[in-house]
């Protein structure tokens, strides 16, 4: 057996840091957007931009960036993708325009998208069996802290106004951050890679990247617009690419040629169609931070910064919720994903009837179940999918993982998010915001519900031997 790393835990501090930043930096931005406003005098519509070109840049190039630490160690991408991170980030926040803000939230996106996929392929990788259970759990739990603590220090940030930077502290706090992570993943992270030493798959790069955009962009921006005709075009073209896509990488791969994604590695791993589909329903989550603070405001009158505050709870949960799933898996096995998943439906459910009911006083009580159902959920969805790879494939499996999640958010904004505008549209009274919050409770409690039964049926090699 290949000897434990004795700094792995050290290792898992700095691999954290670049979990932390990606998911951070896109909530982070939300709140600062009316000042970024006034101070570049931007329209709505750029404005808008400096949120969806991350989101866009990130879920383009995920797949890509895990497959770069497959290929040339996944130490090496990790900082080099920190690197870029942090160069985009003082890009951004030096930004004398919205020009520069929308490119330098474009290379934070590239970015991003190279450094995430990196620690999840390193826990994988630097673990081992009955370690990566606690790992994976403070890996989500990290998740939950970015989804609720990126608001909120946007709003202390932008109030604090330090310096004099206003907004721009949201970004330039990145710097500091990296310039701590980047010599400690040196010193702290062993260098790990898969077998494959063939070069980068450029064609199929770009064909993937050309079809996940013509599914992720229309998706974004589609509804922000009316939906017009591009963006429906580009969504019946998605498919089409993604099909060539797929036909190329089966052919480079009887070449003998190195492709993006394997499909000998796909094959070799049944289940894996329907854990990523299971990542991306229980990611549909992300439709709830959406409705409920427009919920807050439109619907109960609150201001932003008790929007912000009112979602703790739930926060709260997604940092206690990996602590209990890793005592769970010890009695529930493979099953603690779908009993994580229970407990978030139950939450959404609770908080529907309490929203529908007129008594939103006792709602901390399902954010906290929806919390801790996503923390208990989301390292243990994560770990089915990427061991039903073969290790070398790890950062491929991670790769894929975050994709999923992140096309899964992007799905559900548009389509629960529609459904919610459709019935609460600019201006609605207060008890039609209250019903479409509800609404959207229910449809996100059905998402993840499908996402359980999916979990049941997933087999990974460590799930059958968990006792």
């Amino acid at each position: 057996m290949e000897r434990v790393d004795p700094r792995r835990w050290a290792a898992l501090c700095v691999l954290l840091a670049g979990t932390l930043l990606p998911p951070l930096d896109f909530f982070i931005v939300n709140v600062t957007l009316p000042s970024i406003r006034s101070d570049l005098r931007a329209s709505t519509d750029v404005a808008q931009l400096v949120v969806s070109v991350y989101a866009i840049a990130y879920a383009v190039t995920l797949i890509l960036g895990g497959r770069l630490g497959d290929l040339f160690g996944r130490r090496r991408v990790f900082v080099i993708g920190m690197l870029g991170f942090g160069l985009a980030s003082a890009l951004c926040g030096f930004a004398p325009s919205t020009d520069v803000l929308v490119l330098g939230r474009l290379l934070q996106g590239v970015s991003a998208a190279i450094m995430a996929p990196q620690s999840l392929a390193s826990i994988h990788a630097l673990f081992p069996d009955h370690e990566k259970h606690r790992a994976l759990g403070l890996y989500g739990a990290t998740f939950g802290l970015a989804s609720v603590g990126g608001q909120v220090l946007g709003g202390l940030l932008v109030s604090a106004d330090l310096w004099g930077l206003g907004w721009r502290s949201v970004f330039l706090i990145n710097v500091p951050v990296i310039a701590l992570a980047v010599p400690a993943a040196a010193i702290l992270v062993r260098e790990t890679r898969g077998e494959d030493n063939g070069r980068v798959d450029v064609p199929g790069t770009l064909l993937l990247a050309l079809g996940v955009l013509a599914l992720v962009v229309p998706l974004i921006e589609g509804r922000e617009r009316g939906w017009p005709w591009w963006s429906l075009a580009m969504l019946a073209l998605s498919p089409c690419l993604l099909a060539v896509f797929w036909r190329l990488e089966q052919r480079r791969e009887r070449l003998g040629r190195s492709p993006l994604v394997p499909p000998s590695a796909i094959s070799a791993a049944p289940g894996l169609a329907l854990g990523l589909l299971a990542a991306a329903l229980l990611y549909a989550v992300a439709a709830f931070f959406l409705t409920f603070a427009v919920y807050q405001q439109a619907g109960l009158g609150h201001g932003a910064l008790a929007a912000g505050l009112a979602v703790l709870p739930l926060g709260i949960g997604q940092v206690l919720g990996p602590a209990c799933g890793v005592r769970l898996v010890r009695r529930l096995g493979p099953r603690v994903a779908s009993f994580g998943m229970g407990l978030e439906v139950a939450g959404l459910l609770a908080a529907a009837g309490l929203a529908a009911l007129g008594a939103p006083a006792w709602l901390p009580v399902p954010l906290l179940l929806i919390g801790l159902g996503q923390g208990i959920a989301l390292p243990a969805v994560v770990r089915l999918n990427v061991d039903l790879v073969a290790p070398r494939w790890a950062g491929l499996a991670a790769g894929l993982v975050s994709a999923a999640l992140q096309l899964g958010a992007a799905l559900a904004v548009a389509l629960i998010g529609g459904v919610f505008f459709s019935l609460a549209p600019d201006g609605a009274r207060a008890d039609q915001v209250t019903s479409g919050f509800a609404v959207a409770c229910l449809m996100i409690g059905i998402a993840i519900a499908m996402a359980a039964v999916l979990a049941r049926r997933l087999v990974a090699p460590s799930a059958r031997a968990a006792p």
